[in-house]
């Protein structure tokens, strides 16, 4: 399955982070990446100028850079979670 880019994607992407204990702020900024990770805060800046595509392939970047612990994840939780970090790498 892959993911669709909608509004309700990144809604369900925003409540995932929120169970893994991340903030999710959209603000401005020069991140040449498109997104800024304080984990020592648990938060992830993302850049408000890019598109909801951008947005969503930033917080799907990130994934794989912070650790979750599965076991506190409800089972659809889970489920959205392993199809967003089995997405290629190059969408």
């Amino acid at each position: 399955m892959s993911i669709k880019y909608t509004p309700a994607t990144l809604k369900k992407f925003e409540e995932l982070y929120d169970e893994i204990g991340y903030i999710i702020r959209f603000e401005k900024g020069n991140f040449h990446s498109g997104y800024c990770l304080l984990q020592d805060k648990r938060i992830a800046v993302i850049n408000k100028f890019l598109p909801l595509e951008g947005r969503i392939n930033a917080l799907i970047d990130i994934l794989p850079n912070i650790e979750v612990d599965q076991d506190k994840l409800n089972k659809e939780t889970l489920h959205f979670y392993l199809t967003a970090i089995a997405q290629p790498a190059d969408r």
